[in-house]
């Protein structure tokens, strides 16, 4: 959310902004914004006029008391509970005025950054960088799901009976792999300087509509029935909330934490929810990572994030590249953001496995989260990225160490967390 100072002083702009990311419709909330605001900001000063004449009436009443002047201080009382009355009224006006205005600057975009490409949807996303070098083996590579069913590492059929599509079993090998991964994750970012955290896996709706839009939510979020409770679509959400309602001291910036949490995505709107494979799903785990810093340090530290998960797949010999999102592609409380993709030999181009996102102080804003200033306090700015999130990386993972006899390899930063196993072998073989 905007700071409505800022939207009073430069509409243009704002309309410039929600033009850049194609809400056309949204324009009209701007004008909204700005009457509800002046009428706001009219009832409030009516509000302390009545309250001063009530003020002034009450002290002149206890005085006429004093001077045992009863008959006339009775009819001023009358007049105070005139005045109490109009505004009592005028508060219900301006709890009314406050809410309007908050339920359309929730809907309208955080400005964003002026490097931000513009385009449309996710097919303008700008190609920054590549790391490694992206290799097509002289043989071929099987579809993820049939490497894991191989190792005898994955059961479909058993998740659709049990839970239905975009559920899974994994197992022996695989399983091991993919905790594996988690753990390395978790180390790598701790070695970074990150705190480890495990958060609560459900949180409330105020939390909910405090780091994301209302359209997020309702494309991602379970709502567990009867409760004000939802399902984390990603533990940055736990994690920000934490700070909702805080003001932090300065000596203590900036908190920088990783932390680990299954994710439940409704996956709404999405092409379908496939039937074999792990690669768009409802149940997955993942190791995040959040930074809330001051203002001035955030783009500091959003090229320091994108280039932290970078450097933990390069580790594992996947070759990844980083796109940047355009202004269409960007949810609503990002001011910048870049996905990092990684190489499928199989498919032959890169796919998603991560994303970066600086979201200045839009979620600070929604969930209160300031820091203690001299002259006063202000607002935090929050970032989120993906360390790493199983079990989509693990097609990466497979179909990049994949050999021409079935077998798997595993990087060598990853064997102590195998218990020293330096290939997978698939069922029925013996290397």
């Amino acid at each position: 959310m905007i700071d409505i100072k800022f939207l009073r002083e430069n509409p243009d702009v704002v309309k410039e902004n929600i033009k850049k990311k194609f809400q056309d419709h949204k324009l009209v909330l701007v004008d909204e914004v700005l009457e509800l605001d002046k009428k706001n900001r009219e009832a409030k000063l009516k509000g302390d006029d009545l309250r001063m004449r009530r003020n002034s009436l009450s002290s002149e009443i206890g005085n006429l008391m004093k001077s045992g002047k009863k008959d006339e201080a009775e009819k001023i009382k009358v007049q105070v509970q005139e005045i109490n009355k109009e505004l009592e009224e005028n508060e219900k006006l301006e709890a009314e005025y406050s809410t309007q205005i908050t339920e359309r600057m929730m809907k309208i975009p955080n400005i964003i950054h002026e490097s931000v490409p513009i385009g449309e949807d996710d097919s303008k996303n700008v190609e920054i960088e590549k790391f490694g070098e992206p290799v097509v083996p002289d043989y071929e590579i099987p579809y993820h799901a049939d490497i894991m069913e191989s190792l005898n590492g994955l059961d479909l059929d058993s998740a659709r009976r049990v839970a239905g599509n975009g559920f899974y079993y994994l197992m022996g090998d695989v399983a091991r792999l993919h905790s594996a991964i988690l753990s390395y994750a978790r180390d790598f970012m701790i070695n970074k300087g990150f705190t480890y955290c495990i958060p609560p896996f459900m949180i409330r709706s105020d939390v909910v509509t405090g780091v994301m839009s209302f359209e997020e939510m309702d494309a991602m979020m379970y709502k567990i029935e009867g409760e004000d409770l939802y399902l984390i679509g990603t533990s940055e959400h736990s994690m920000i909330g934490k700070f909702k309602g805080q003001i932090l001291q300065k000596a203590d910036m900036p908190y920088t934490m990783t932390s680990y949490s299954p994710c439940f995505r409704k996956e709404k709107g999405a092409h379908g929810i496939e039937e074999r494979g792990v690669y768009r799903i409802h149940q997955f785990e993942k190791q995040e990572m959040i930074v809330v810093c001051e203002p001035e340090d955030s783009w500091k530290w959003y090229d320091k994030l994108w280039s932290y998960t970078v450097e933990l797949f390069r580790s594992m010999d996947i070759p990844v590249r980083t796109l940047e999102c355009c202004s269409g592609d960007l949810a609503d409380l990002k001011a910048k953001s870049c996905d990092v993709e990684a190489w499928s030999p199989r498919q032959k181009k890169y796919f998603e496995v991560g994303s970066c996102s600086n979201l200045t102080d839009a979620q600070a804003r929604r969930l209160g989260i300031r820091i203690k200033g001299e002259k006063g306090n202000y607002y935090a700015h929050t970032l989120n990225n993906t360390v790493v999130a199983p079990p989509r990386m693990l097609i990466a993972f497979l179909e990049n160490n994949y050999n021409e006899d079935g077998s798997i390899n595993i990087p060598e930063v990853l064997r102590p967390y195998m218990g020293g196993t330096s290939k997978l072998v698939p069922k029925g073989k013996q290397l």
